[in-house]
């Protein structure tokens, strides 16, 4: 007996997997450079006029030339996350979002 083919898998399964709106920590990593911090919190407040700068956590590189900047924004949807990684990926100042 032939079983029916599986169905193909489904790209909006992705957006079961987040609850929103929720509370969602993105990590921005570039030059150690002066104005990095808040380049990106004015990308953050874009996409949450609500994001408090306060609770930014910062993580230096072992060298000293790289910062890690943890940004926890108000996330209402998966194309406010898809759009706001776009927008710091496309950064002169990011190196790397994760």
């Amino acid at each position: 007996m032939n079983q029916p083919p599986s169905p193909p898998p489904d790209s909006s399964r992705a957006d079961t997997l987040i609850e929103y709106p929720c509370r969602f920590p993105i990590k921005v990593m570039g030059a150690k450079a002066e104005g990095f911090v808040h380049a990106v919190t004015l990308v953050a407040r874009e996409f949450d006029p609500d994001f408090d700068a306060a609770s930014i956590e910062l993580r230096e590189s072992k060298g000293g030339n790289y910062l890690g900047v943890t940004i926890t924004i108000n996330a209402t949807s998966r194309e406010q996350l898809d759009e706001l990684y776009r927008t710091l990926s496309t950064h002169p100042m990011v190196k790397v979002v994760l």
